[in-house]
């Protein structure tokens, strides 16, 4: 019996050694943590301009397909994590299941966009505080709110999922005050429209411009479901990943996918596609946000304070996400060897204090660029973030693949998996093929002109040579090759 205790207690400290930190995010966390890194200022200020630009039914067909690119992501991601449990999962899913190098430049794409997100959102309260307090410089207010989200992250992990749930129930409450009022208005029972559905067809809608309109949108779009994959980064930290993820999988995605097709919808309906002010996208536009019109129709008077509250939170928690997958992900390349060594660190809390210290400096040096140079290298900073959250899809999509076909090949049954995602292996090469659209199609119009826009090229396409950098660079150092299928590593821990 002694013995038995022994081995028992060797073993879990040799788990804990590997994986330090702390199962303390619950089912709830999760779906909150992937609505509420999902749901922000995309829906509530961009959807504007994707129904000015392609129509209210253009905008639809736009949000649909991106839709089911993020399902089969998803899917391919739940059925990954349930399995294998791990913090930061899309680099060493890579790593272990298509290349080395691929996870190097992965988990290195994705920790650099999280970091350059933190400074995006510090710019975006800054401009959001000026509503009410417009003699306040905007950098007093980006240090609070940095302060703010590091104590929210450094406190637990609990904290940070506490933190996102509350967030995310404020915007999740807006959407469906905002879905209610707006069917009432349809529907006639509320004064503040005609009722029917009458800008819905009128004039060029609902398909205005056509496919290559629809095209140009599904890459706005894209960038609007981007978040959902925060689930999985925090898969290693949910107190029972195979019950948690699956659940949260299930739950989330139709809930996303609800949320912004009822609202493309209503938005059509209720606000004609030539309206200009749906074309104003930037966060200090909020008091012509297209919610914000909605519910000024509707006759509630402070509706621009309302929605500034909510953007407000939806950034906030933009940043609060971004740096928790940032420390997170640059944890696990520390532990990988791919990142030095003294990232590694945790606290007695379970926290990867160092990278997290790393990620909020470096988020608040890039911050910093906006404000110096006419913000020139902010600008290509953000844009050189742009792809990269298709970049992580991309590999998640590529790893389920390889996934599928090493357990499978390794004589593994399906039905030990917590969740088997379903349209194996149409799911995983749809998704890739899509992810390939959207990353090449970011600005095709600028091949396209009389003169070929190479500027507008480069600005847009940064993202990729840096990717492919890091990828080949570290294939070539380390002589990386892809990994057979019989050597795929399954393990847990």
């Amino acid at each position: 019996m002694e013995d038995t205790a022994r081995k028992i207690d060797t073993t879990i400290e040799r788990i804990k050694a590997q994986e330090p930190l702390e199962r303390k995010l619950k089912t709830r966390h999760l779906s909150m943590i992937a609505i509420g890194g999902t749901i922000g200022t995309g829906l509530f200020l961009a959807s504007g301009a994707t129904i000015a630009d392609a129509g209210p039914g253009g905008a639809l067909a736009a949000y649909l397909i991106a839709g089911i690119m993020v399902y089969f992501i998803m899917t391919s991601l739940g059925e990954m994590s349930a399995f294998i449990p791990i913090t930061g999962s899309f680099s060493t899913y890579s790593d272990r299941f298509v290349d080395p190098a691929l996870g190097f430049a992965v988990g290195w794409n994705y920790w650099y966009n999280n970091a350059i997100i933190v400074a995006l959102e510090l710019s975006a309260s800054s401009l959001i505080m000026k509503y009410w307090f417009p003699d306040v410089p905007g950098i007093v207010w980006s240090a609070i709110f940095l302060v703010l989200i590091f104590g929210l992250n450094i406190l637990s992990v609990k904290g940070y999922g506490e933190s996102e749930f509350w967030f995310a129930i404020i915007k999740v409450a807006t959407i469906i005050i905002f879905i209610v009022l707006g069917l009432l208005m349809i529907f006639g029972i509320m004064k503040g429209h005609t009722g029917g559905f009458e800008n819905f067809t009128k004039g060029e809608a609902p398909f205005k411009g056509g496919f290559l309109s629809i095209l140009s949108v599904f890459m706005i779009v894209g960038f609007s479901f981007q978040g959902t994959e925060l689930v999985g980064v925090a898969a290693g930290e949910s107190e029972n990943p195979e019950k948690n993820m699956p659940k949260a999988i299930k739950q989330i995605f139709w809930r996303i996918l609800l949320f912004y097709v009822l609202a493309i919808f209503i938005i059509g309906c209720l606000v004609s596609y030539k309206d200009p002010l749906l074309l104003s996208t930037d966060v200090k536009d909020v008091a012509v946000s297209p919610f914000t019109l909605v519910f000024k129709n509707a006759g509630l008077a402070f509706a621009a304070a309302l929605m500034n509250t909510v953007i407000l939170t939806a950034v906030l928690s933009a940043g609060n996400s971004a740096l928790y997958a940032a420390s997170r992900v640059l944890w696990v390349l520390a532990k990988e060897g791919k990142a030095p060594s003294f990232l590694k660190k945790v606290s007695k809390k379970g926290l990867p204090t160092n990278a997290l210290l790393v990620s909020t400096v470096i988020g608040m040096f890039c911050f910093l660029t906006s404000l110096f140079g006419e913000g020139t290298v902010y600008g290509w900073l953000l844009n050189a973030s742009g792809l990269a959250g298709f970049l992580s899809w991309l590999g998640i999509s590529i790893s389920h693949y390889r996934f599928r076909k090493a357990y499978i090949a390794q004589g593994r049954s399906l039905s030990d998996l917590p969740y088997v995602a379903k349209w194996f292996p149409l799911g995983p090469i749809l998704a890739t093929v899509l992810c390939l659209v959207a990353v090449f199609g970011q600005n095709y119009g600028a091949f396209f002109g009389p003169k070929i826009d190479w500027y507008g090229a480069l600005v847009s396409y940064i993202g990729l040579p840096l990717f492919l950098l890091a990828y080949f660079g570290y294939k070539v150092v380390k002589k990386t090759k892809l990994v057979p299928l019989q050597n795929a590593d399954f393990s847990r821990e």
